[in-house]
């Protein structure tokens, strides 16, 4: 079924492309826009149905693992490791795209003159620490859940998950629930992912049919510029978890495809998480782990999306004809190891970062109008790397800790919770149990 649905995957994301090319070539711009319109009516059920899922998803496997872990030494030395990555792979993500952006110069040849500086509605957003900090804690664990603030479900379910590690048998049953809850959300994520193939079509013939396949064009030598740097990213991460969890790294590669192939569809690398944590622990690594460390992740390990933020800030300064020193270009990297920090999952939220760093360092706002018309095909790369980020650290903490097992040979317990078969009528009769 998995392989069917990822073939499924990617018929859809060619039909999109063709589709919106006809339609993009054949219709007027009204009717374009009427047709992109509907097919977003799509994609934004499916990726309602992800959110839908998302809180209390992660709200339950972070408790439930947080409690496995049992005592606070063990939890503190999974906490160093992982953040340790963490830090080390943004300041590289941030530095690599700040050394091929200047050698690629993507923005050579634009020659805009730069506009008057004035007010911009896109510093509505800006970034601030005292902001950031006072944003990680949760006014209402409720609330959290119903704006996804993954960060805020995050700490509350730290400080949860280790109450229950405390008391240990007193409330296991209540563990157990949880554990069981975590079960029923992953079988309900099965059950989205059906709807995929079809969100993808739409999504992909959505912004073709709008903008049509020559924006791509249009804008060669910065898109293609960004995904270069991508692959050399791609191939950095993979060689990074190589020297971590050896040979182990090129299936988990084939592992991850499927939630990479969605989260570059959707450029949403959020729409992608059930279905990775759900390959990561059927790929080998303990729930324990793959609960803790995928949920820190989405919000302080966004690769992708660091990159990008230094590469289309340069990029605009190019643009521009305005030189950064370097100096400049070391404090940006040093101001988006910090702003990057908790950037959402979703579609377009690197665009508040880099026009925080845009007023930083006093560049046009208005470039950010610049990189717009392309956003949504550079989002889908820098989603899929996020992705592709996360699984590589969940592996390597993983290996760290001993936690990071042979599937064949020791296979996960979310095989048999997820996986359908037979029972016996007896057993459900009397109601005893089942996986």
């Amino acid at each position: 079924m998995n392989k069917d649905i990822f073939r499924f995957i990617v018929i859809a994301m060619l039909a999109g492309i063709a589709f919106g090319t006809i339609v993009h070539a054949t219709l007027t711009p009204d009717s374009t826009s009427a047709v992109a319109a509907n097919l977003k009516i799509v994609t934004d059920i499916f990726l309602r149905l992800i959110k839908m899922i998302i809180a209390p998803l992660v709200l339950t496997t972070l408790i439930v693992g947080i409690a496995h872990m049992g005592d606070s030494k063990t939890l503190g030395r999974v906490g160093l490791r992982t953040i340790s990555w963490f830090i080390g792979a943004s300041f590289f993500s941030l530095s690599l795209g700040l050394v091929l952006v200047n050698l690629l110069q993507p923005g050579e040849g634009f020659d805009l003159a730069s506009p008057a500086v004035g007010p911009s509605a896109t510093t509505a957003g800006a970034f601030t620490l005292a902001g950031f900090v006072t944003h990680l804690v949760p006014r209402s664990l409720f609330e959290a859940m119903a704006d996804n603030e993954i960060l805020q479900i995050v700490v509350f379910s730290v400080f949860a998950g280790i109450a229950l590690g405390a008391l240990g048998e007193k409330t296991v049953r209540v563990t157990e629930l949880l554990e069981q809850s975590a079960f029923v959300i992953l079988r309900m994520t099965g059950y989205v992912m059906l709807f995929a193939p079809l969100a993808v079509f739409a999504a992909i013939g959505g912004v073709i049919a709008t903008h049509g396949i020559g924006v791509i064009v249009t804008y060669g030598a910065f898109v293609g510029g960004f995904y270069l740097s991508l692959v050399v990213l791609w191939i950095a991460l993979a060689f990074a978890g190589r020297l971590v969890i050896g040979a182990r790294i090129f299936p988990l590669v084939r592992a991850i495809r499927e939630p990479v192939t969605l989260a570059f569809s959707t450029a949403s690398s959020e729409a992608a998480y059930p279905k990775l944590l759900e390959k990561l622990e059927r790929f080998g690594i303990s729930n324990r782990i793959a609960s803790f460390v995928l949920p820190l992740g989405y919000s302080f390990n966004l690769d992708g999306s660091m990159m990008y933020c230094a590469f289309a800030t340069v990029f605009i300064a190019q643009v521009y004809g305005i030189e950064l020193s370097v100096v400049q270009q070391v404090s940006m990297l040093l101001l988006l190891m910090i702003t990057s920090k908790g950037m959402a999952g979703v579609p377009r939220a690197s665009l508040v970062v880099i026009a925080a760093t845009l007023s930083f360092l006093g560049l046009p706002e208005d470039g950010l109008l610049l990189i717009l018309a392309v956003d949504h095909f550079l989002d889908m790369g820098r989603s899929a790397t996020n992705v592709v980020g996360n699984s590589v650290a969940t592996a390597a903490v993983a290996k760290w800790e001993g936690q990071l097992r042979d599937p064949e040979i020791e296979p996960p317990a979310i095989e048999q919770a997820l996986e359908p078969r037979d029972v016996p009528a007896h057993t459900a009769a009397t109601g005893g149990e089942t996986a």
